[in-house]
């Protein structure tokens, strides 16, 4: 991608509504265009990361087995009334009457309407465990939303649904969901600490927040230093949730085997039980023909969110710094407006395109001092810089984003180079 084809207009300072770094960032670096308080338009550079987050969130529900699938954004009253709900939601919910003034809803969460579709769907056990999820746009009437897209009222989110005979495979269920989540968080460049929740309006009694640490984040957190420093993919769940993740209020910060630090949540999980099959009726029958109603869990990633939470994890004074999976481009070639150093952009761009899928080449008529400040804010891993020492010593200077390390290389060992994923 040429940035002279770029939607894209860096800004030098933050706007005055930006309070925190995330949202300076996103404004500042045309990822995002406020729309209306709390809704945003996704530009070009937002919308990129956005769908890389999305495809490796996709990747891990797909690899245990969930059927992807787009229920509506629009839902009818009836069902959340029927399961209860429909009043408890109060002002965050958006409600709409139709033309024939039916009650309709903007759906902040999708239990009723997926374990309606479920029972149409499946009526014996045999159909068991099945495992459904989407992503999707969704709405809620934030009575201040604030911080950009960390807490706007519309959001992109990740919901996964499982339905399982009883309560004992229901949970086997959840570890799945837990487990899968932890390589999720893991696999976008990030330090996933599993925390014990409350159930809140979703209902049910077991579930998880799941946090990044950031010295911005908006929860404090006290946890086993373990979790940090050890590999949670080769632990059991057992194992993990006996390691002392928690909040502020459900352990001794006393104690000398507990960090302090500050988290943003960026996915929940829930296992609810029978909350919402029992009430809407639905049900499959077990291997003597008789009813039973099916144990139900519900796992969220807020996607939109994650974008925001991993610029509060990873930045500097110069912009952001985007793991290698997620960054709009990951190699971002720079060079002076000499014809010469742009026959090697050019070279460089197609050749590394095919090898990387996603590079970049800034050949606007600006200065290299404000390209160079430019790739730094966006926070593309690497860049190739094309100048003054290719043109002296036919040397490419290449910079590395996470830690501002740099070497000096030809334009055949460039084309060798591993640029490789790293953890900002």
């Amino acid at each position: 991608m040429k940035f002279s084809n770029l939607l894209f207009n860096s800004l030098k300072e933050s706007p005055k509504e930006a309070k925190i770094v995330s949202h300076q960032l996103m404004l500042r670096s045309s990822m995002i265009r406020q729309h209306t308080s709390g809704i945003y338009t996704w530009l070009p550079l937002g919308f990129k990361v956005l769908k890389n987050i999305e495809n490796i969130v996709r990747y891990n529900q797909n690899k245990i087995g969930c059927n992807e699938m787009m229920m509506s954004t629009i839902q009818s009253s009836d069902l959340w009334k029927k399961s209860g709900r429909y009043s408890d939601y109060g002002k965050e919910m958006l409600r709409i009457n139709d033309r024939h003034d039916n009650e309709l809803l903007y759906g902040p969460t999708n239990e009723e309407v997926i374990t309606d579709l479920f029972s149409d769907y499946v009526n014996s056990y045999k159909g068991l465990p099945k495992y459904l999820y989407h992503i999707q746009w969704k709405f809620r009437d934030e009575i201040r939303p604030r911080f950009g897209v960390m807490r706007g009222r519309e959001f992109l989110m990740k919901d996964a649904y499982s339905f399982d005979l009883d309560h004992e495979s229901a949970v086997e269920t959840y570890k799945i969901f837990f487990k899968s989540y932890l390589q999720t968080f893991i696999d976008l460049g990030l330090q996933p600490i599993p925390v014990k929740a409350a159930t809140g309006a979703i209902g049910g009694d077991l579930s998880h927040e799941f946090q990044i640490i950031a010295k911005t984040g908006e929860s404090e957190l006290a946890y086993d230093p373990e979790l940090v420093s050890q590999n949670l993919l080769n632990k059991s769940y057992e194992e993990i949730t006996s390691m002392y993740s928690a909040s502020d209020e459900m352990i001794d910060k006393n104690r000398s085997n507990v960090v302090i630090g500050r988290g943003i949540e960026v996915g929940h999980i829930f296992n609810f039980g029978t909350k919402y099959s029992l009430p809407l009726e639905c049900y499959v029958l077990n291997n003597e023909g008789k009813k039973v109603f099916p144990h139900m869990g519900s796992y969220g990633v807020g996607v939109s969110r994650l974008t925001a939470a991993i610029i509060e994890a990873f930045h500097d004074e110069n912009g952001i710094k985007w793991p290698f999976n997620i960054s709009p481009f990951k190699i971002n070639i720079i060079t002076s407006t000499h014809g010469s150093n742009n026959e090697v952009a050019e070279k460089l761009l197609e050749k590394l395109t095919l090898k990387y899928g996603n590079v970049s080449y800034d050949d606007r008529d600006l200065g290299m001092g404000r390209k160079i400040k430019d790739s730094e804010l966006i926070g593309i891993p690497w860049s190739i810089i094309i100048g003054k020492n290719y043109e002296e010593n036919k040397q490419l200077e290449i910079t590395n984003r996470s830690n501002g390390e740099k070497s000096f290389l030809t334009e055949s060992e460039v084309e060798s180079f591993k640029f490789e994923q790293y953890t900002p």
